[in-house]
């Protein structure tokens, strides 16, 4: 039997189901992405504020490192090329003097310089001269008053590329043969003179010039050749080759004498010292002053001690094989002065980048506070739902890096860009400090929200107050002990902050009396029938009520806002206070100088033209005209010593005494000199004695002054002055007669040598009015002793400073014409007190850019709920206009306080510091110490910031308002 073959199954019609997989969970959003694309503009406005940030954070250290750089190289500069030189000198070898030996040397001593200082190889000088001057016996030379001249020999390497060969040829440069025999004379030093030296001595070429004969046989020289100087004002012919170029006047009491130095060659090396017994070989190593950096000034001077007697010193006498090598320079007093001038700049310098600081940190602060405010809701939500708060704090801080660290790194590099210089460690960690601030201050701030209250806490505040008050109070104290920037050492971080920490004080008392005293208003306002007024006054009284804190009450405005601006004020006015201090006394300083805002000066005791007091006093601006007659060479008899070189002054009493009084030097009131009508000609005239004099004289005792050029006159004492603006040194003797009955004296006093006026005189038309005056015969001015008849300064200029007289006077001028004008500009040139100034107006500018940001950041946190309340109360009726009112009554409290409390902390911060505060190196002269506190500054500064404040204010009211009142009124209250 057979089984039948099994059926196939037929086949389904569907097809058989895959295995089921298990479905995928979504993947989360990016969280850093997600809460971004949540808010772009708060993104936006964060990342510009933390680029803003550390832009002048790494901007400003980089912008103080160029300004010192730039003052240092001005400053030595200044000094002059012989100054910031390396003076290497050694005894010239007895044989074997060669050019090749002098250019060995000088490689061994380049090869020893640097790295903090570099040798500027261009203009090195080496060569050997002759120790001593040998007179010339030719009879045929000039001598001025009977006295031979004198010369001295030099061998100088680089002088052929400084001078042109004129007539002649250059020295040989082989040795001449030995003479023959033991009386055989030897052959001349064949020698260069520059055509000018030749002139004055009447030499040519071919002239043999010989010296005093000696046993030893003095060479004598040959004149082979005469050269033109290129450019004589080059460096290279000062410090010892001036007499190179140009025969010198040497004085032998009132004797003249000249003074000639000739170029030798290589050939006649070997015989300068038969010339003077002895010769020298000198090296003369100008510093690059161009690469020299203020930072490194301390370990620079170190260096140049080393290589003038030190190490470096021993080291070249060793290698050169020159044991008497001995090097000079004054860079090491120059550096050390520089750093002085530096530390005495550094508080103006310091205080304004402090205050930008300073309000920068609260404004970083509050926008931290407000990104947490406005995202409180979220954060709590996320720890209820588990989340941790260092878990929290960490996804804040990734959102911030996004934004931050792109912006902080771009920042950098701008700085960096703009603002070149070698030093940036500074700007790189400014700019990393600043940058974690802007990174921190958000997690922080929302971990801060986030951490449960704890009892006590309360004391927290007055603690932390407390604590500001005692660093403030020990830092008034030092700077009153010590003074700002302690003379020898670096400006203290503590005493740069004085002011700014006396703002902050000021900040907190006003945070806690602002609230009461507006309160009071507020319950005053409320007894009137309008709405507006007490409704902004009570709600700036209790301040906003942050997200989430509606049920623990409002704590009153927040301090930040204030404290900002009073940083802010307490910067500017303080800074401005010392800068108007600085330009009264270069002011002050300028006029004892000149003796007023303007002034003429006749050479020597020759009288000015007639007309020209007149006419300088009848032009415009013109207030007070003194034409005076000034003798310095007059003496006094009958006092127990004879007063020699006694200076006396002859001026209209009354104008006289309005110049002294405006000057503030010697003021008298001029009824002291008046003659009372007519008088015997033996009547003694009455005189004002300076006080030294006074010192030797009896109160109205009769003398006789007797003037430089003859004649007397007898004067008694009607009274002591301490200066006098015609000659405002303290210890000067004086004596000032009034015009009129000093006539005689002087033979009429209708024609002064000098004239002082008061005003804003414009120099140039006061020399174009002289030139108009002057006949055309007196075109060509004559020589004369200009700087001579100048009144001594009244204030010794500071270290480094170019004389604070006014300007150089044009050569075309018969008469010296100066004015203040030109003196304050000249007094104010040096680079250290224009780079003060300008890093000071910047940072100031900062501040306030930064302070209007703090009250906006503050509008902004409150709009939430001032839109809510106006667009309930706009559902009541409340017009547009007044809602405006509304928002800047709850505003402008907190801005006016700040201004008031800011003014007042300024004028208080002046008055405390002020005293401790040098100003002699900003002002260009010496100063006696202090700012004077003037209310000007400071209110100028509290005022502008105020206005500013109060003008956004307006603004953000008119333009943001009716948009968010509008959104409440369409969304309806969700609050």
């Amino acid at each position: 039997m057979t089984t039948p073959p099994p059926t196939a199954t037929p086949p389904s019609s569907t097809a058989p189901s895959p295995t089921p997989s298990p479905a995928r969970a979504p993947r989360p959003a990016p969280w850093v992405r997600t809460r971004l694309r949540a808010a772009p503009l708060g993104t936006v406005l964060g990342a510009a504020l933390a680029f803003v940030a550390v832009l002048l954070a790494a901007a400003l250290p980089r912008a103080q490192d160029r300004g010192a750089d730039q003052a240092l190289r001005a400053f030595l500069e200044r000094s002059g090329s012989a100054s910031t030189s390396l003076q290497v000198t050694a005894p010239a070898p007895d044989s074997g003097q060669s050019a090749q030996a002098l250019d060995a040397t000088l490689e061994k001593l380049l090869a020893r310089t640097g790295p903090g200082f570099r040798v500027d190889p261009d203009a090195v000088v080496h060569g050997t001269r002759s120790t001593k001057r040998q007179e010339l016996l030719n009879p045929e030379l000039s001598r001025p008053s009977g006295f031979p001249p004198s010369m001295s020999l030099l061998h100088v390497r680089q002088a052929e590329a400084h001078v042109k060969l004129a007539e002649g040829r250059w020295p040989s440069s082989t040795p001449p043969p030995a003479p023959r025999g033991a009386a055989a004379e030897p052959s001349p030093v064949e020698v260069v003179l520059s055509q000018r030296a030749a002139e004055t001595l009447g030499a040519r070429v071919g002239s043999v010039l010989k010296s005093a004969p000696r046993v030893d046989g003095t060479p004598s020289v040959e004149v082979v050749g005469l050269f033109a100087v290129l450019d004589e004002s080059e460096d290279f012919w000062r410090d010892g080759l001036g007499c190179l170029a140009r025969a010198c006047e040497r004085y032998l009491g009132e004797n003249l004498a000249w003074d000639v130095d000739a170029l030798v060659g290589t050939g006649g090396l070997d015989r300068l010292g038969n010339w003077s017994r002895t010769a020298e070989d000198f090296w003369r190593l100008p510093v690059d002053v161009g690469g020299l950096r203020a930072d490194r000034l301390d370990s620079t001077r170190k260096e140049v001690a080393s290589y003038v007697a030190g190490p470096a010193a021993a080291t070249l006498a060793r290698e050169t094989g020159r044991a008497q090598l001995h090097t000079t320079s004054w860079l090491p007093e120059l550096f050390e002065e520089a750093r002085a001038r530096t530390q005495a700049a550094a508080p103006l310098a310091l205080i304004g980048p402090a205050g930008v600081g300073g309000v920068a940190f609260v404004v970083l602060c509050l926008a931290g506070a407000l990104a947490a405010d406005r995202r409180d809701a979220e954060l709590r939500l996320l720890l209820a739902r588990g989340g941790s708060r260092a878990a929290i704090a960490g996804r804040l801080l990734g959102e911030g890096a996004v934004t931050v660290l792109p912006a902080a790194a771009a920042a950098t590099a701008l700085a960096v860009l703009l603002l070149p210089t070698p030093r940036l460690a500074p700007a790189l960690l400014s700019a990393g400090a600043v940058a974690l601030l802007a990174l921190l201050a958000f997690p922080v701030r929302a971990a801060v929200l986030l951490t449960p209250k704890r009892p006590g806490g309360r004391w927290r505040r007055p603690v932390a107050e407390l604590l500001v008050l005692l660093a403030t109070a020990a830092a008034v104290v030092e700077v009153r002990r010590r003074g700002v920037a302690p003379p020898g050492s670096d400006p203290d971080p503590l005493l740069i902050a004085a002011p700014l920490l006396l703002a902050l004080c000021g900040g907190l008392l006003l945070a806690r009396i602002q609230p009461v005293v507006t309160g009071w208003l507020a319950r005053a306002a409320g007894r009137s029938s309008g709405l507006v007024g007490f409704l902004g006054l009570a709600r700036a009284a209790r301040g906003p009520a942050a997200p989430g804190t509606q049920a623990r009450g409002r704590n009153g405005p927040s301090v930040l806002p204030m404290v900002a601006l009073l940083l802010a004020i307490t910067t500017g006015g303080f800074g401005a206070a010392v800068l108007e201090s600085v330009d009264a006394s270069r002011l002050n300083v300028a006029r004892l100088t000149i003796g007023g805002d303007a002034a003429i000066s006749a050479f020597g005791k020759s009288p000015l033209p007639e007309g020209i007091a007149k006419a300088a006093g009848e032009l415009p601006g013109v207030r007070t005209s003194v034409p005076l007659w000034v003798d310095h060479d007059s003496s006094v008899l009958g006092t127990p010593q004879r007063s020699g070189q006694v200076t006396v002054v002859i001026a209209e009493p009354a104008a006289y005494a309005e110049l002294s009084r405006v000057l503030g030097c010697g003021s008298f009131d001029p009824a002291l000199l008046a003659t009372g009508g007519a008088q015997s000609a033996d009547a003694a005239v009455p005189a004002l004695f300076s006080a030294g004099l006074a010192g030797q004289a009896a109160q109205g005792g009769t003398y006789r002054v007797l003037p430089g050029e003859g004649g007397e006159l007898r004067v008694r004492v009607a009274g002591v002055i301490d200066c006098t603006p015609a000659h405002p040194a303290r210890d000067a003797a004086t004596v000032i007669l009034p015009a009129g009955a000093a006539t005689a004296l002087v033979g009429g006093t209708d024609r002064p040598n000098r004239w002082f006026g008061i005003g804003s005189v414009d120099g140039e038309r006061l020399r174009a009015m002289i030139r108009a005056k002057l006949p055309a015969a007196s075109g060509t001015p004559t020589p004369g002793p200009a700087a001579a008849t100048a009144p001594a300064t009244a204030a010794a200029p500071a270290a480094g400073q170019a004389p604070s007289a006014a300007g150089a006077n044009p050569a075309d001028e018969v008469y010296s014409v100066r004015t203040s004008a030109e003196a304050v500009a000249e007094l104010g040139a040096d680079p250290l007190q224009r780079s003060a100034q300008r890093l000071f107006w910047a940072s100031v500018a900062g501040a306030a850019g930064f302070a209007l940001l703090a009250v906006l950041l503050t509008l902004v946190r409150t709009v939430p709920e001032r839109a809510a309340l106006l667009a309930r109360l706009r559902t009541m009726g409340l017009p547009r206009r007044q809602g405006v009112a509304l928002i800047l009554a709850e505003t402008l409290p907190q801005t006016l306080t700040a201004t008031l409390g800011g003014a007042l902390v300024a004028a208080a911060a002046v008055a405390l510091l002020g005293p401790a505060m040098d100003l002699s190196t900003l002002v260009g002269a010496r100063v006696p110490t202090g700012v004077r506190l003037t209310a000007a500054p400071v209110l100028t500064q509290a005022l502008n910031l105020a206005a500013l404040v109060a003008a956004a204010v307006l603004i953000e009211a008119a333009t943001s308002g009716r948009r968010q009142i509008t959104t409440e009124l369409r969304a309806g209250d969700q609050r």
